[in-house]
């Protein structure tokens, strides 16, 4: 398994398969359209946010989208992991973990000093976050009406 930048092609896939990684990620409750990933993707990419993907050859097994963002209080440039996902054949064998600590030395070499992301309530990922040492920061709370 190799972890690098996607090239033109791969990087189509990925916004491609990008509707499925989030509608797993928010265990359903969100169910984007390819547009308005493709819009969302393509703002962070503009901002200098990246991919890493992990490959075994020329097959994609998952990816990271990194980038940076600011503090809400202090307005701290951060570091930010938007996105991971493994595509489901390739789950169970490790490949998010090492995307996720390729990502964290990525955000590091850049000069960040902390490493933030967001997750829902009652995703899988939260059991690995914890283990590789991010702490709960803030919790978001909803209620329908």
């Amino acid at each position: 398994m190799i972890i690098r930048k996607p090239n033109d092609n791969e990087l189509e896939k990925v916004i491609s398969l990008s509707p499925k990684a989030i509608l797993d990620g928010t265990l359903g409750v969100v169910k984007p359209t390819r547009e308005k990933v493709t819009q969302l993707v393509e703002s962070l990419l503009d901002r200098g946010s990246y991919y890493l993907i992990a490959t075994d050859g020329h097959e994609l097994m998952g990816w990271v989208l990194l980038g940076s963002s600011k503090d809400q209080f202090t307005n701290e440039t951060i570091g930010f992991i938007y996105e991971l996902f493994v595509l489901e054949v390739f789950r169970g064998k490790g490949i998010s973990e090492k995307l996720m600590r390729s990502g964290v030395d990525h955000l590091k070499n850049e000069g960040y000093s902390e490493v933030r992301l967001s997750v829902f309530s009652g995703n899988k990922a939260i059991e690995l976050y914890e283990k590789m040492g991010f702490k709960k920061r803030t919790l978001t709370m909803s209620l329908e009406i």
